[in-house]
């Protein structure tokens, strides 16, 4: 399975893997399922981490170098998932997960989230 983890996810994993559901864990751990970060959780830590949220506080050079070295592909975004927005439902405002979850569709990968909205979306997007 091609997985892409929200941004949250994303963080815990690389640094905080006791905040993960066993669920995560699982499917984080199976070494069948490949594991994708997007260039927008990157952006989005950048930008939250400007704004001095300390949810955010993170190396974003050491945190991509790191999930490359630990097997992750990056997702670059690209017109293609841009104008995938305009077919979301309004169920979320935050513009980094409507992303994410165009990504996912696009690309036909599984979404992996903690966000109960971003969980309402039909398609593949899994909350764990």
């Amino acid at each position: 399975m091609r997985l892409l983890l929200d941004t949250p996810v994303l963080l815990w994993a690389a640094g905080q893997p006791q905040k993960l559901s066993r669920k995560a864990r699982k499917l984080l751990d199976d070494p069948h399922n490949d594991l994708h970060f997007s260039a927008a959780s990157l952006w989005e830590i950048a930008i939250k981490q400007g704004l001095g949220r300390d949810d955010f506080r993170v190396d974003g050079r050491l945190l991509r170098r790191g999930l490359l070295d630990n097997g992750y592909h990056e997702l670059a975004v690209t017109s293609a998932h841009a104008i995938a927005l305009e077919t979301l439902e309004p169920l979320h405002k935050d513009p980094f997960d409507r992303m994410l979850i165009a990504q996912a569709r696009v690309e036909g990968f599984t979404l992996l989230t903690v966000d109960a909205i971003v969980a309402k979306y039909r398609g593949a997007v899994q909350k764990v």
